[in-house]
């Protein structure tokens, strides 16, 4: 009830208790905790000292913060809601009559809190890194090649979210990619090291066909270090977020096809 509440799924909300409250909730415990009260809602929970007694405290003391604190004030946010933007007194008014349909997303009454949600916006935001590196290109004059999804390029199994100059001559290939989920950024570290691969193909080693840029944002990537070091690995380093992207052209081979 309290995760249909927040608009939370599992692993988000194990983050922000973790972030929160200082105790750690890796995904595969909190989706346990999830399945074992969703299958048997009231039977009470055996009360311990141990980790699972700690990680639900620690759930429920952040869920309680959030609600009494309210929504932040961010566009779009999905705990931007009817029964929790005014924080308690919202959740109180709307607890006495009733929640009316007409001001809650039904799914969540019916199993699938915010899926069609998440499924309407996650193109948007899956775009925010992308639009970034759009932006870092277009101030520098530097021609660039954005594939479309699915889109297939010649000699690409997959092809990259950017080519430089272009597909028939690239000498720069970006993957950007932000992710909440750590099974997610895992393989966006496997398409990196499968480019990476293609380009040292009939090459040397330190002389690639050409440069491969990984963008990444989302605390998918935070969750695993050894896909994170995959990655930088992969990348020969050229890995960026958004607190160094203002270094993505000086940084990597984009500087000479800078033009501004």
């Amino acid at each position: 009830m309290l995760r249909c509440i927040l608009g939370f799924t599992p692993p988000e909300w194990a983050y922000y208790a973790s972030r929160h409250t200082g105790v750690e909730i890796g995904q595969g415990a909190a989706r346990t905790i999830d399945r074992k009260i969703r299958i048997s809602p009231t039977t009470p929970l055996k009360q311990s000292e141990g980790v699972t007694d700690a990680r639900i405290r620690a759930l429920i003391e952040a869920a309680c913060g959030i609600l009494q604190s309210g929504a932040p004030a961010v566009p779009q946010d999905r705990i931007d809601k009817a029964d929790t933007a005014a924080g308690l007194v919202g959740v109180r008014s709307l607890a006495d009559p009733g929640a009316p349909y007409s001001v809650l997303l039904y799914e969540r009454f019916l199993g699938r809190p915010f899926a069609g949600h998440r499924d309407s916006i996650s193109e948007l935001v899956g775009n925010i890194v992308e639009n970034a590196i759009e932006d870092v290109l277009t101030q520098a004059g530097i021609s660039y090649r954005k594939t479309k999804r699915a889109e297939r390029l010649p000699g690409f199994g997959q092809a990259p979210d950017f080519v430089i100059p272009n597909e028939v001559n690239p000498q720069v290939v970006i993957e950007a990619k932000l992710t909440e989920d750590d099974g997610t950024a895992r393989d966006k570290v496997t398409r990196v090291q499968h480019l990476r691969a293609l380009s040292v193909a009939a090459q040397l080693p330190d002389q690639p066909k050409f440069e491969v840029v990984a963008c990444i944002a989302g605390r998918g990537f935070g969750v695993r270090r050894e896909d994170v070091k995959k990655l930088i690995l992969a990348a020969r380093g050229k890995v960026f977020t958004f607190q160094n992207m203002h270094q993505l052209v000086e940084a990597t081979r984009l500087r000479e096809y800078r033009s501004l």
